[in-house]
């Protein structure tokens, strides 16, 4: 696999920003769905790009993309690089927004395209820091402007169950094999596998403690010498090539599946 960045349906046909206002003016907004990409600029462990988030977004949207109907009126917006990336403060490469600032650009974002006519917005986060926030803040623009917001974390669908240890699926949730092998198969020269760890932290056996639960803040020099939590040195070319076609696949199904969803539906007629 080859990604080349502004290649491919996503870029060539879909890319919001490469209409000209005449031709979004043309879109019809009854069904047309919006997608925003949300990422994070911040330190990986000694082995990955600080573009690692981001980057996995651009690449497995790019597939997904392929996998849409030619006449899917899906559009791509240009991704938020930064995001809510604090507790990777003091790792150099570190590039943060706060919480209000990302929450602002957010909000911005979303009321310039209901005044320019659209309905629907999926925010596509790729970082795990910004889960909670765009969480909350699908429904403060719901609130604000009457989009249906849509929230879709591709790490959260299973698009690489098959490929990593069962405690790779529970602790590996930063720069480990899954995250290593995407980018390894992107953009192999970003990655220096001679230096890739294998760190995982002594998470506690309550369940009460769970990490994914969220049940205590924790910032990444809590849980990591290196800045990495998984095995890197689990990571191919060939699982992250394959990783990336599997997730891509639920991402197009998630996107149409929102494109058809109707808010009005929820509500049972009298």
């Amino acid at each position: 696999m080859t990604f080349n960045r502004y290649q491919g349906k996503a870029w060539d046909q879909c890319f919001f920003p490469s209409l000209s206002k005449l031709q979004v003016a043309e879109i019809p907004k009854e069904n047309a769905l919006i997608v925003l990409p949300v990422g994070a600029v911040e330190q990986h462990g000694p082995h990955m790009p600080v573009f690692t988030d981001t980057l996995i977004s651009e690449v497995l949207l790019t597939e997904a993309f392929e996998q849409l109907p030619d006449d899917a009126n899906i559009w791509l917006l240009p991704a938020i690089p930064y995001g809510k990336s604090t507790e990777h403060l003091g790792h150099a490469g570190t590039i943060t927004l706060s919480a209000t600032t990302l929450m602002a650009v957010v909000m911005d974002i979303a009321k310039s395209l209901r005044r320019s006519g659209f309905e629907k917005l999926v925010l596509v986060n790729s970082h795990g820091g910004n889960t909670d926030l765009l969480n909350m803040m699908g429904r403060e623009i719901r609130i604000e402007t009457g989009l249906a917001v849509f929230r879709l974390d591709p790490g959260g669908l299973g698009g690489a169950d098959e490929w990593i240890t069962p405690l790779e699926k529970q602790s590996g949730i930063h720069a480990g094999d899954m995250e290593t092998s995407i980018v390894m198969a992107a953009m192999p020269h970003w990655v220096n596998m001679d230096v890739a760890p294998t760190e995982y932290p002594n998470y506690p056996e309550s369940r009460y403690l769970a990490l994914r639960n969220r049940a205590f803040a924790w910032v990444m020099d809590d849980l990591s010498h290196t800045g990495v939590s998984g095995d890197a040195t689990a990571a191919t070319m060939a699982k992250g090539e394959a990783m990336t076609e599997k997730y891509g696949t639920y991402i197009a199904e998630a996107l149409l599946a929102f494109q058809d969803f109707d808010m009005q539906s929820l509500k049972i007629s009298k």
